[in-house]
Formats: C-alpha cells, structure tokens, sequence
C-alpha cells in the first residue's frame, strides 16, 4: 500500500473514534496504517492497530518486538505509565538481540522515573527507574541507549539528593539536630555530584555549630573549602 493510499485511509478512519482493524485484512495495510497514525500523534488509533498486529505476527516475528515497542510508546503518550513499562520490557526481554531492545529497556526506565515526578513523593518508582537504567547500561554498554541512561541516572540523584535535603532541612527546623546531620550527610555521601550536596554541607555546618560541635564544623567548614568552593552560605557559616 503507497503512501498517499494509507494517508487516505488514516484521513477516513480519523472521521471515527477509533481505528477498525477489520477494514484491513492483511498484517502489512494494519502496520502502514497504525505507524502513519503514531507519527501524527494519535496514539488511540496506533494502540488499537499495534494490539491487534501483535496477534497477527507470528511470536518471534521481528515484528512482534516493534508492535510491543510502538503499542508501548502508544501508552506512554496516553500517560499509562505502568503498562507502558510492561510492554517495554517484555521487548527488551523476550528480543533481547532486536536493535529496539536497548532503546526499550531505557523507554522502560522513563516510563517509571515519570511516575515519580515529584522528590516528596514515594521514591519506589525512582529507585525502580534507577535500577531499569543501571541493568540497560550493563546490558548494552556501548549502545547510544546507555549514554542516554547516564544523563537520566543523574537527574534522578539530584531528585534523590534534593529529597534527602529537604528532610534534613525539616529536621532541623523542628530542632532535631541528630536527625538533621543524618539526611545532610546521606546527600554529601551519596550524591556528591548533585546540586544539593555543596547546600547540605552548609547546613551540616550549621547543624554542628548549633549543638557546639566545633571540630566537626571545622572539620566540614575546610571540605567545604576545598571541594565546593565559593559556595552560598559558606562564608558566614564558616567566617572565612
């Protein structure tokens, strides 16, 4: 089926609220029609056409591997996040040789880091993205799949730091001084990289001022000099 043939037919079945897979009879008419309505967007219609195609070809047709990945990403841009991550494995699993295998295992990862959007948030589905990242970039290290991962493993730390940061903070507005140095330490050690660890040195820093711990504040007062220097707060916690 040409192009212009099945931008006619997607131009027909648009008239309608949803793709009728019946009017195409054969595994290749639904596969045209069903990517021609995932570029455009409408994500109902491909989901409808990649559902029914993964009945059509066989179980180890190449084919079957991209159908699961299109209906996935059909999920994904309705924000059905848990079954989009499903599908995206079961690609990354069960084709684990097909090229799409890398970019789904890290679309899996997306799709739960999505879920946690929010550092306040239960980090259950963070700490699941992490680990979906960490096993694509074991499992398919020099892909471009795994470059992309690492960027992402950052940006979820920064969310953790910035969760154990607010915790500290917390802590140490109500007064709970052994609690507060516990979540400020937690983002120095763990997340040394993040934007949050030179701001919870600062607080450590007040932390131990406040109970009159004046080793440890100058112990942390030249770490903060010598690996976050110029950071905001450091000189007049620090008096330097």
């Amino acid at each position: 089926m040409n192009r212009v043939a099945v931008l006619a037919l997607l131009a027909l079945v648009g008239c309608g609220p949803s793709l009728n897979v019946e009017d195409y009879p054969d595994p290749e008419s639904l596969w045209e029609v069903s990517m021609e309505a995932f570029r455009v967007g409408d994500w109902g219609k491909a989901q409808i056409g990649f559902q029914r195609l993964m009945f059509e070809v066989g179980a180890r047709d190449e084919r079957q591997a991209e159908a699961r990945y299109y209906l996935a990403e059909c999920q994904f841009g309705q924000n059905q996040m848990l079954e989009a991550a499903r599908q995206f494995r079961r690609v990354s699993d069960d084709f684990a040789q097909h090229r799409l295998a890398p970019d789904a295992l890290l679309r899996a990862g997306d799709a739960f880091a999505a879920l946690w959007n929010d550092p306040e948030l239960d980090p259950s589905y963070g700490e699941t993205a992490l680990a979906t990242y960490a096993e694509l970039m074991g499992r398919y290290p020099r892909s471009t799949a795994a470059q992309r991962a690492a960027l992402k493993i950052e940006a979820i730390n920064e969310m953790f730091a910035e969760k154990e940061y607010k915790g500290g903070v917390f802590y140490l507005r109500l007064r709970a001084i052994d609690s507060a140095i516990i979540y400020f330490k937690e983002v120095i050690l763990q997340y040394p990289q993040s934007s949050y660890a030179p701001l919870a040195v600062v607080k450590l820093i007040e932390a131990y001022d406040r109970i009159g711990y004046e080793e440890e504040r100058q112990q942390y007062c030249t770490y903060l000099s010598q690996y976050y220097p110029g950071t905001t707060g450091a000189e007049e916690r620090c008096g330097n």
